[in-house]
């Protein structure tokens, strides 16, 4: 696979959004939301801006967050990364939590991470954090009143205890479209750039951008904005927005930003959730100009193919609602056991990676003998497609919304399997089909074909993206290998 223009290549695909970026020496990191997902708030590691390496997570311990608490989509929300006097700073919210935003720090963005400081009373979520010349250190946020947002505000706190010094005050309002969120206060020598999303992370998402001498403001827009969209273009990626800044090594500048890829027949749908993509940035006048295509990203790998012989370590490895360790662990006999587990928000656990391709085949070996299990292509908990082996028979189990439907079964032999599922070409202009099969006794059977689209954003909804593994429902079934291969460019 050859190299493409950074506007059409993720530099970080799959289900990674809302995407912050900080820089230290010739080091950059960029840190994602993980909504429901546990461990929380991916975090990931370059030195060219392109290939990036997942390095760990904020979010590894249940002391700080209560993982479990919260309905498919709710959650971790956007996060601020940034770096100062040695100290990594990560600052974000738990939608729906009781305690507001939650602030961490670490010496290595590899963790450990602390427990999180609470910061409460700003109402509302993607809290941006900065320091002023005189260190005081301040919180620029998305204020919400009963899900109603009200502009960007800010407060000045204490970061050593999440005490707020000052009366919150509005900055901007954003350029008059709906949602004004995900602000990012950035310098630039004498000016202060309040970045922010709007138009709601749909097609009409974009970028728009104020300007202050002073932190605390006022702020005025730029005459231009929105200063970067996709919203009515004919461009493969769209939904644009929520993006933050950063300075190279060199003095030049970039930008991250999300993305979907989207796929199919009108409206088009996107399936792997929102991706971080790369910008340019110029500056023409004091104000940031996108140079969408001023990168090229080259093919990445994302084959999977894991025995599991070095446990559960690599950070791929994530649980809707509980700890990976809830679900899953090594067994001496080989792969890891599988359990049972329901978070207390209704969510039904298992062990997954993200899907990070357009089309791909996986194969999932299970020994169902110690009882039953899916291997699961899932969006959320009312939007997911199975292939369910246990009891003598390989199912095909297909849940959109309230209806669950077995599509097509097959008896199997005892012993282990292999559960086949693939995202290929659609036939009926959806994003792609779905196919599920199993291979026993050396035969493989296909069991169904779906049309991938009842599991995509446009139909599941929410602001997560699919995610492929497996679910123990009874006894303590094995999966024994994880094999996950992109399919084309």
């Amino acid at each position: 696979m050859s190299s493409l223009p950074s506007s059409r290549r993720p530099i970080i695909a799959g289900y990674y959004p809302d995407p912050s970026i900080c820089r230290v020496g010739e080091d950059f990191y960029v840190a994602n939301s993980s909504f429901e997902f546990f461990p929380g708030v991916p975090l990931w590691h370059s030195r060219d801006l392109l290939t990036w390496e997942q390095v760990g997570h904020v979010i590894t311990r249940t002391s700080q967050f209560e993982a479990g608490a919260y309905r498919p989509s709710m959650g971790v929300y956007a996060p601020t990364l940034r770096h100062r006097d040695g100290v990594f700073y990560l600052i974000t919210t738990a939608v729906e939590g009781p305690e507001g935003h939650l602030l961490m720090t670490a010496s290595d963005p590899a963790g450990p991470w602390s427990d999180p400081v609470y910061v409460r009373g700003l109402p509302g979520f993607d809290p941006d954090i900065a320091w002023t010349d005189d260190g005081t250190c301040l919180v620029t946020y998305c204020h919400i009143v009963d899900w109603v947002p009200q502009g960007i505000h800010q407060a000045a706190i204490d970061p050593s205890t999440g005490e707020v010094l000052e009366e919150p005050r509005l900055l901007w309002k954003g350029s008059g479209m709906q949602w004004p969120e995900g602000p990012h206060l950035i310098r630039r020598g004498d000016w202060w750039y309040l970045v922010i999303a709007e138009g709601g992370t749909e097609r009409g998402h974009c970028v728009t951008v104020a300007r202050s001498r002073d932190p605390r403001g006022p702020f005025e827009g730029a005459p231009h904005n929105p200063i970067f969209t996709h919203r009515s273009t004919s461009h493969p990626v769209e939904n644009v927005g929520h993006c933050d800044l950063v300075e190279r090594p060199d003095g030049s500048w970039a930008a991250v930003y999300l993305g979907v890829r989207t796929v199919g027949w009108v409206p088009r749908q996107h399936a792997n959730g929102r991706e971080t993509f790369l910008a340019g940035i110029e500056w023409v006048d004091d104000w940031p100009v996108f140079v969408e295509d001023a990168f090229q990203v080259p093919a990445p790998d994302h084959a999977i193919d894991d025995d599991f012989s070095a446990g559960l370590a690599h950070p791929r490895w994530t649980s809707p609602g509980l700890p990976v360790e809830s679900v899953a662990t090594p067994d001496a006999a080989g792969g890891v056991r599988l359990r049972p587990a329901q978070a207390p928000a209704g969510t039904m656990s298992g062990l997954f990676a993200r899907t990070r391709d357009l089309l791909w085949s996986a194969r999932l070996e299970i020994d169902p003998d110690g009882g039953a299990a899916d291997a699961v292509l899932r969006w959320d908990e009312r939007h997911w497609y199975a292939v369910r082996v246990g009891d003598g028979q390989a199912r095909a189990v297909v849940r959109i919304g309230d209806i669950e439907h077995e599509a097509g079964s097959v008896a199997i032999p005892d012993g282990p399997v292999a559960a086949l599922l693939s995202a290929e070409p659609a036939a009926h202009r959806g994003p792609d089909d779905i196919v599920l099969a199993v291979e026993a006794a050396g035969t493989v059977t296909q069991l169904a074909r779906i049309d991938g689209r009842y599991v995509s954003g446009e139909v599941s909804g929410g602001f997560v993206g699919r995610v492929l593994g497996a679910v123990a429902l009874a006894g303590a079934p094995r999966l024994l290998r994880f094999a996950y291969t992109p399919v084309g460019d």
